[in-house]
């Protein structure tokens, strides 16, 4: 039974990184970046949340949290990555490092370094059945995850808007040729990928401590996405399954052994791995270049 309940605390745990890998994933494949600062987007999301909580009920400080927040990610991606369109990839992944420290930086002088309360979102407790324990919020969390899953896929594979970002994520060229708008298609996908980091946002911290090392979740959600591919939506769902699970794992049975370095470790692991045997990931596009 206690190795039951290490899996379904890693499942649960595991779709929740897979909300905030989906967010790379919609960035990656309209723009080709790799965002590595989406764990401070999950932060200012957070943090303007949390803001508002203080003045407003929850629902309408959600309400008008979240696209204050896409406003924040869409002022990032035109006033940073925008100008970078074409560039060599080395350029955007410097500006990348760049952002995530600024933005840090940011968050710690408008709102300070000092931990706070975060409000409670969603249910706390666990529901219990036989001698299992299933937490409540991460359970909340995990049935975000797989409706938003499902929704993002409909708009990617069903809607105008998701055929036209998915013509983008093919070749930009390609996607300018037809008539579609790169810098649109752009704009689309880091409003989505902001609002997926603010939803992560509000269920890791509900009832929890907010501090700024939040943002921590996004380097932990980056092998999520690279196992299960930057651009399969749900690949980051079932790559955050085998990521989580494995890690409550490790922290079970060899945290005790490894002063807990090895839950800590392992998505870096995992990610590792992954880079050096399948760089595309589980479902990712392989692609053929030719000289």
């Amino acid at each position: 039974m206690n190795f039951i309940q290490v899996l379904i605390d890693g499942l649960l745990t595991g779709l929740v990184y897979g909300l905030v890998a989906l967010a790379f994933v919609v960035i990656f494949r309209a723009s080709r970046i790799v965002n590595l600062a989406q764990g401070q987007l999950v932060l200012v999301g957070a943090f303007i949340v949390m803001s508002l909580l203080q003045w407003l009920p929850a629902l309408a400080a959600v309400a008008i949290g979240l696209p204050l927040a896409v406003l924040a990610g869409l002022a990032v991606e035109k006033a940073v990555f925008r100008p970078l369109i074409g560039q060599p990839v080395f350029s955007v992944v410097m500006a990348s490092i760049g952002l995530l420290i600024l933005l840090q930086g940011l968050v710690q002088m408008v709102w300070g370094a000092q931990t706070r309360p975060f409000p409670e979102l969603f249910p706390e407790g666990a529901f219990r059945i036989d001698e299992l324990l299933i937490n409540k919020k991460l359970l909340f969390g995990g049935v975000i995850t797989l409706t938003l899953v499902e929704v993002l896929q409909w708009l990617f594979m069903r809607t105008r808007v998701g055929l036209r970002l998915a013509a983008v994520a093919e070749d930009h060229m390609i996607a300018l040729s037809l008539g579609v708008s790169v810098r649109r298609a752009t704009q689309v996908a880091w409003a989505l990928g902001v609002l997926l980091s603010t939803i992560a946002a509000l269920v890791l911290m509900s009832g929890n401590v907010l501090s700024l090392q939040a943002s921590e979740i996004g380097l932990r959600a980056l092998p999520v996405a690279l196992l299960g591919g930057l651009e399969s939506l749900r690949g980051a769902a079932l790559a955050g399954v085998i990521v989580g699970v494995g890690e409550a794992i490790a922290s079970r049975y060899l945290d005790p052994y490894s002063a807990g370095a090895a839950s800590q470790l392992f998505p870096y692991l995992v990610m590792i791995l992954v880079l050096l045997i399948r760089p595309q990931g589980l479902f990712g596009w392989k692609t053929i270049e030719r000289l």
